[in-house]
């Protein structure tokens, strides 16, 4: 019988290759499902693991730049509906940067003696008087051996004391305090120097009884030289100085004697800036005032040429604003010459006013500051002694100058103190006659100031420029 062609036969090993065939069938048709689902397992897991690194490590920068800011009105609205507020917090600060100003910082401090600036936008010069028992006077009168008898008030029978306890306030700001022993420590070593007149004399001796108190009473020296043309005072553990030097119109003058300088016709030498400057070197701190023996109400007398020696005098006259330009440009030109801005400072006491005409305030038409206690409380008010192109003058010269020259403008502020005047309690140079004693306000001192009283506030005022500029 012949075998069937079609028939096969079934060996174990041909079952188990079929087995195997089938399996990998099923491997094919359903491994690219098996992988999608695999995926998304892993995609979700990744979702739902914190980004640690990102945080860690992540450039915040560029994660701040991948969110952008959306405008909310509703939370602007809301914010506004807040008592004070005006705006959205987070907007303001977006669109606001702090940029420290560094460079306006390093400028001050390479002033010399500045520690600090002064704040931004505060004029230190535009304010007003404040009553202030509690801190004014900064110093007494009697605790104060160097002032001159011709300011002390109290002991020449003022009766009474109010002058004493008035505050200058700035408008946008405060006046630093006057730190005695601050100020000695920062002129450890140095010469201080008030040059000019009588007036600057004045602001010399505030400076003076200022700093006194804090130094024992051995530690301590108060000398004249030259007929009184130089007055020194010395705090010696702080081998520092404070001086004065007589120089009425800085230039060379017939007025130049410090004790008698009552000249009828004053003249005043050209280009003779160096006969007193001689005496100013070397100094690091220099302090100038020039104005009221500049008036006379007449044109001022100009000599060329030198006083001694000389027959027939050159002598021209000049309207006073072109005479006083004559002089600040002098001193322009010494100050550029002698002072290194680098180690120096260089002030400029402007005009001290009078109160020689009480009509002018709305007081009596006939009267002066004889009996005046109360400040001035018209803020506009600016009195017809206090000449306003000699005062365009000083800033004029003064923006010329290569080297920084501050003007201490008190003008303005001492025009209000029609109450801060010696008036009749001084020593007077001569005695009264009986028709002036009849009359106190015909020998009334509308010039000078009462110390302590006004000028301690020039000196504040002083402080604060050179300190914290």
């Amino acid at each position: 019988m012949k075998p069937n062609p079609f028939s096969i036969k079934k060996s174990p090993f041909s079952t188990r290759l079929l087995a195997l065939a089938f399996i990998s069938l099923l491997g094919l048709l359903y491994f690219e499902d098996l992988s999608c689902l695999f995926g998304r397992y892993q995609q979700q897991q990744e979702i739902l693991k914190p980004k640690r690194e990102e945080v860690a490590v992540g450039d915040d920068t560029k994660q701040q730049q991948q969110q952008p800011v959306i405008p909310n009105p509703k939370r602007e609205e809301e914010h506004k509906r807040l008592p004070f507020a005006v705006v959205d917090d987070t907007k303001q600060q977006q669109q606001q940067q702090v940029i420290p100003n560094s460079k306006r910082e390093e400028e001050h401090k390479r002033l010399p003696f500045a520690v600090g600036y002064g704040t931004d936008g505060c004029d230190l010069f535009d304010g007003r008087w404040v009553y202030d028992e509690s801190s004014r006077p900064l110093y007494a009168e009697s605790s104060c051996p160097y002032i001159q008898p011709q300011l002390t008030c109290e002991k020449y029978g003022r009766p009474d004391r109010g002058y004493r306890h008035w505050r200058w306030q700035p408008n946008r700001c405060d006046l630093p305090s006057f730190n005695a022993t601050f100020m000695l420590e920062r002129l450890r070593g140095k010469r201080v120097m008030y040059v000019g007149d009588s007036l600057n004399r004045g602001q010399f001796s505030s400076m003076v009884c200022l700093l006194q108190s804090v130094i024992p009473d051995g530690a301590k020296s108060f000398e004249t030289f030259n007929n009184d043309a130089l007055t020194i005072f010395t705090a010696k553990d702080y081998n520092a100085t404070i001086e004065f030097y007589w120089a009425p119109f800085l230039l060379e003058s017939n007025s130049d004697n410090a004790v008698v300088h009552r000249i009828k016709e004053r003249t005043i030498r050209a280009d003779s800036i160096d006969t007193h400057g001689q005496n100013w070197e070397g100094r690091d701190i220099l302090v100038f005032n020039t104005y009221l023996w500049w008036m006379t109400g007449k044109k001022m007398r100009i000599l060329r040429g030198p006083f001694e020696g000389n027959d027939t005098k050159d002598i021209i006259e000049l309207e006073t604003d072109e005479a006083y330009r004559m002089a600040l440009r002098s001193m322009v030109r010494w100050v550029e010459k002698h002072i290194d801005p680098e180690k120096n400072r260089v002030f400029f006491t402007t005009m001290s006013p009078t109160h020689q005409r009480s009509s002018e305030w709305g007081g009596e038409p006939d009267g002066n500051c004889y009996n005046q206690t109360t400040p001035i409380e018209d803020l506009t008010y600016w009195g017809s002694a206090s000449n306003k192109p000699v005062m365009r003058v000083i800033g004029e010269v003064f923006r010329e100058s290569r080297v920084p020259i501050i003007a201490l403008n008190i003008t303005q502020l001492s025009e209000y103190r029609k109450d801060a005047h010696t008036m009749i309690y001084k020593k007077q140079w001569s005695q009264p006659t009986p028709e002036q004693l009849a009359n106190p306000k015909s020998y009334a001192d509308c010039v000078h100031w009462c110390l302590p009283g006004l000028q301690d506030t020039w000196n504040e005022l002083l402080y604060a420029k050179l300190f914290y500029p």
